[in-house]
């Protein structure tokens, strides 16, 4: 059973067993979210990372949308970020089919593993899943405020840098949807994502991201996501202090009504 207490400016703290159970609570407050939206009769707008933490989540919040019978097409994915490769004098989206792409990703493991628990004629349609733009990043937040905001936040620090989407340590809390150059440890921390990178040379220095104010501003409620004993020093850190710390921008879940951060036993560093 998890248990929880209350941590800087009142937002939980909830310990989980292991990533399943953490995966099926986070999954349970969004369904409850998703509800409230097809109650009242409009779109469901959930923001979403890629890399390995959410996946419980995913496949858990698969299961319970599935459950509730849920239309998938009154869902939309707010992807967080895509990492970029130079194009002359541009920047343009790794492809699609690269093995550390966001859009494969979302493809795969976001709107694929959705829609397979999905009734027939209830899948999530292309169109509904969403990308910053790095050729005109900043409409990325005027269409997000358009639709209504971002109902619900799924978040996930970095190990070694605290970055949050491609957020560097730094960034400022006004910042918004943009296109920055990766912190060298948040490259590092991306070996261990995937593996294929045969060394950090290999990983790409440039990412079209949303930015701090994107996240603060533009959601309704969020989950802050820690696993695994090499996310402790990330859990320290977020537990710590109060407000927003530039130094350490997952922080950022403090600024969001509702939010919560959760961590397994092993992240939490619990007995």
């Amino acid at each position: 059973m998890p248990s929880s207490e209350q941590s800087v400016l009142g937002h939980p703290v909830v310990v989980h067993a292991d990533a399943d159970a953490l995966g099926r609570a986070v999954a349970a407050a969004i369904v409850e979210r998703a509800l409230e939206a097809r109650a009242a009769g409009r779109r469901f707008l959930l923001g979403c990372p890629g890399g390995r933490t959410p996946v419980t989540t995913y496949a858990a919040l698969a299961e319970q949308l599935a459950a509730h019978d849920y239309d998938l097409r009154e869902v939309v994915i707010v992807m967080m970020d895509d990492y970029l490769e130079p194009a002359g004098d541009a920047w343009v989206q790794i492809s699609a089919d690269a093995h550390n792409s966001c859009r494969r990703f979302a493809r795969e493991d976001i709107q694929g593993v959705l829609t397979a628990a999905a009734q027939p004629g209830h899948a999530l349609p292309d169109e509904n899943v969403w990308f910053p733009d790095p050729a005109a990043p900043a409409d990325y937040d005027v269409r997000i405020r358009e639709a209504g905001g971002i109902d619900f936040f799924i978040l996930a620090s970095g190990a070694g840098d605290g970055h949050v989407a491609f957020n560097p340590p730094g960034s400022s809390v006004d910042s918004r949807s943009r296109i920055v150059e990766l912190a060298e440890q948040t490259r590092r921390d991306n070996l261990a994502t995937f593996p294929e990178f045969p060394s950090i040379d290999a990983v790409q220095t440039h990412g079209v991201t949303v930015g701090i104010a994107t996240i603060a501003e533009l959601s309704k409620a969020a989950a802050m996501i820690v696993l695994d004993a090499g996310k402790r020093g990330a859990f320290d850190r977020l537990t710590a202090g109060e407000g927003y710390d530039p130094e350490w921008p997952a922080t950022v879940f403090r600024l969001i009504p509702g939010a919560a951060l959760h961590a397994d036993r092993a992240a939490a560093g619990a007995a």
